[in-house]
């Protein structure tokens, strides 16, 4: 790999997933901001396809979910790793830049380390070490030359589990740092707006929405005045629609980003499905109370979770700031209590608050996080000796 004669910087992505290619896309986007030409190779989708990436293969066949979606397209999954890893081999690429579907790019790197080491192998998104498994992070090192991190605390984190080197270059939410106003926030409106999140995946909607319809008409029993909103992700807003119509308390159902956002700023507290929407209520300011109901397969598997808490705010600030109910503990009647805690001026909304100005001075970058990553790969690939 000589850069003197290289017309451009070959970049072999491997991307199963949308979050994935929106990642890439804004990678792209920054090498052509500070004026250097990336030819894009390997997996990817339409947003990865417009620069000029053809995808070896259709992504949707390696986007699985959880440890049975694995198992039960394992045999499938086995050929398309050795035929990735085979392409990379063969076209012999600056760097090789693994987004998302974390399995199956593990096995491609592995098999790439193995055959070449040289090749420059970097990681985008941290796995979830601080969570669970925590002995993947030294593992990690075996097969990655970088991580570039979109947590701040993961850097000092990886170090102190002994796994590869990484950098936080900032989270896609860190561009609303530092953007709302947490003074106002402090006083809930007389007629409060409050969020009812039951999560993105037609399973987790399934266990949350019988509590949230229970604690939203516990709450109005009680006499709380408020309205009830309830932001669904498109493909799950009608199937939530038709199901929060037979609610004792009706919710407005709300789709797409605009809309969702608007709600954001007039929110006054949410009550949410743990994941990473906590962190952006997080970033808007809005007290928040994170639940969560594990399938049964994840519950036999609870020994695994090393982490003190699953909000990101929390592990972000090093402190309590959003409060957690997970599995038989997710109760209507100690939610719709606590919410009521919440949506008054004083101690309780103000912790909150409080803790949300530390986030976002954490969260803080100077350069946005798609510049600060291809700043890291370039650094990566100009000192690798090749």
């Amino acid at each position: 790999m000589n850069h003197s004669k290289a017309a451009s910087l070959r970049i072999y992505f491997v991307i199963g997933e949308v979050s994935g290619d929106n990642l890439g896309d804004d990678l792209m986007r920054s090498f052509d901001a500070l004026g250097i030409e990336a030819e894009p190779l390997g997996l990817g989708g339409p947003k990865m396809a417009a620069h000029g990436l053809e995808s070896l293969f259709d992504i949707s066949e390696i986007a699985v979910m959880g440890v049975s979606g694995v198992l039960a397209k394992l045999p499938g999954l086995l050929a398309r790793v050795r035929r990735v890893a085979d392409d990379i081999l063969e076209r012999n690429p600056d760097v090789v830049m693994l987004i998302d579907s974390p399995e199956f790019a593990k096995q491609v790197a592995k098999r790439v380390k193995k055959k070449r080491p040289q090749i420059r192998i970097v990681k985008y998104v941290c796995p979830t070490v601080w969570a669970w498994r925590q002995g993947r992070a030294k593992t990690m090192s075996g097969y990655l030359d970088h991580v570039i991190a979109i947590l701040p605390f993961e850097p000092d984190l990886l170090k102190e589990l002994g796994g590869p080197e990484a950098t936080y270059v900032g989270h896609p939410l860190a561009r609303l740092a530092g953007k709302t106003d947490l003074v106002a926030k402090r006083k809930p409106d007389a007629i409060p707006t409050i969020l009812l999140m039951p999560g993105s995946r037609k399973s987790e909607t399934a266990r949350h929405m019988p509590v949230l319809a229970e604690t939203a008409r516990l709450l109005k029993e009680r006499g709380m005045e408020a309205r009830f909103v309830l932001p669904a992700v498109p493909h799950l807003a009608e199937e939530l629609r038709s199901q929060a119509r037979n609610w004792p308390v009706v919710p407005e159902v709300v789709e797409g980003d605009e809309a969702r956002e608007a709600e954001y700023r007039k929110a006054d507290l949410a009550i949410a499905a743990s994941g990473t929407a906590i962190l952006e209520l997080a970033m808007y300011g809005i007290p928040t109370i994170s639940i969560y109901k594990l399938d049964p397969a994840m519950k036999s598997l609870r020994f695994l979770v090393k982490a003190w808490t699953a909000a990101l705010p929390n592990l972000i600030a090093d402190r309590v700031i959003i409060p957690e109910r997970i599995n038989e503990f997710v109760i209507p009647g100690y939610l719709a209590r606590m919410a009521e805690g919440l949506l008054v001026e004083g101690p309780a909304r103000d912790a909150q608050i409080d803790g949300f100005e530390v986030v976002h001075q954490r969260m803080q970058q100077d350069e946005p996080p798609g510049i600060l990553a291809a700043r890291v790969i370039l650094n990566l690939v100009n000192t690798s000796g090749a």
